[in-house]
């Protein structure tokens, strides 16, 4: 067994006798030719969006267009606390089979006339979906649009209805309206208010496409002039994308102890940029890594993305290398969710990890099996998948459910 920079182990056949690994409680697991990882860490999904895939008129154009279309969808399907569990349960079971063990879920869509009980009832859906597959969740009440104080008082009920549910590590909480393109500054202040209430962590999504015209049309100012304006640059707050940001503004995130998530699987398809990463990191910035959702970026395949942030960004700067981008999807992610318990296998670690066989076919005349992960096999799945010390994936199937089940429910409920 041969320990990586205290980030992977590679187990080799022949270094140990049986080439398994031990689980207490679980029994063995083969792991010969294989590479185990920290589980990933999905910093920045939108679960919801997996009911949502492959739609008319939402690929390939400006998000000025893309909004409207996604939220014609969701009025047409009708979001309710059924639908976004049985979304939920589809993208945690996919980041599951792929190696995401913690996902972030950034909750945007509450449809008008919601009362407060109802909010509550669609983050414990969600929360209950996860859980039962075995998932860690940070569940994040957005807000995109709607009154400034119910959606507070909403964030407020949530985290006293679900805090109970936290003390084990498996459920986080966090608030974060979509954007400045969105939101107002009442909004951003709220939601700080409840984050100070409830000791959560505040998420945004900033510098994309529409993020940028609207803070100019509305504000004649760049968003982050307004983040900081509105005491969202602080180190309790992360930002997803950050595609357009201009070298000062990214000493300004350094200075401020801002985290950031890159989403390449999202803004790269859709035309929407590719984030400075390399430059992020230079300046001290801690980068993790997001799929967003299934609107945008159909699959839920954190490792998958983790291959396209590699290999896109030489279009933006230096090629970053697959143990960065690696620990980006791990280390990183999981820092801007303020959980050093997870993504990385020393002391201290909550018990995520990822086997990955790289003996077949695909890995045959790698040197590096760690940056083979990444460079060869753009679909791979990892055998294995523990979460807290369980297995939830054995030999590439679900422990907890039956998959096949779960599309099945989610079929039926939307039609197609």
């Amino acid at each position: 067994m041969i320990i990586h920079d205290a980030t992977a182990i590679l187990i080799e056949p022949g270094v140990e006798t049986s080439g398994d690994l031990e689980v207490a409680g679980e029994g063995s697991l083969d792991a010969s030719g294989c590479v185990v990882t920290p589980g990933l860490v999905n910093a920045h999904h939108h679960l919801l969006q997996s009911a949502f895939r492959t739609l008319p008129d939402t690929r390939g154009v400006p998000m000025s267009d893309w909004l409207p279309a996604m939220a014609a969808a969701y009025s047409a399907a009708g979001v309710d606390p059924e639908l976004a569990g049985l979304a939920a349960s589809v993208g945690v079971a996919e980041g599951l089979l792929c190696g995401v063990t913690t996902v972030a879920d950034h909750h945007l869509t509450w449809p008008a006339g919601l009362s407060t009980d109802d909010t509550v009832g669609i983050a414990t859906a969600v929360a209950d979906a996860a859980l039962a597959l075995g998932g860690r969740l940070v569940f994040v009440r957005g807000s995109a649009r709607d009154d400034p104080q119910e959606a507070g008082a909403s964030a407020d009920a949530i985290a006293t209805a679900l805090a109970p549910r936290t003390t084990d590590g498996m459920l986080q909480l966090a608030v974060g309206p979509a954007g400045v393109h969105s939101d107002s500054r009442e909004t951003f202040e709220v939601f700080a208010e409840v984050a100070a209430r409830h000791g959560l962590r505040r998420r945004t999504q900033s510098n994309e496409q529409v993020d940028v015209r609207v803070a100019a049309e509305k504000y004649g100012k760049r968003p982050l002039d307004l983040l900081e304006e509105w005491g969202w640059l602080a180190p309790d707050v992360t930002l997803a994308h950050l595609c357009d940001v201009t070298p000062a503004e990214i000493a300004r995130l350094a200075s401020a102890g801002v985290t950031a998530t890159h989403a390449p699987g999202c803004d790269v398809p859709m035309g929407w940029g590719v984030a400075p990463v390399a430059a992020l990191r230079d300046a001290g910035v801690t980068v993790g890594l997001g799929t967003s959702g299934g609107g945008s970026n159909d699959a839920g395949h954190l490792l998958a993305d983790a291959r396209l942030a590699m290999q896109v960004s030489a279009l933006v700067g230096p090629q970053l290398p697959a143990r960065d981008v690696l620990t980006m999807a791990t280390r990183g992610s999981a820092a801007g969710l303020g959980r050093d318990d997870l993504g990385h296998l020393g002391a201290g670690a909550a018990g995520d990890l990822c086997v990955w066989d790289v003996s077949g076919v695909a890995d045959a005349g790698v040197a590096d099996p760690l940056a083979g992960l990444l460079w060869a096999a753009p679909g791979r799945r990892p055998r294995h998948v523990i979460v807290d010390g369980r297995v939830v994936v054995r030999d590439y199937s679900l422990v907890d459910a039956d998959e096949r089940e779960l599309v099945a429910r989610l079929r039926e409920r939307v039609g197609r």
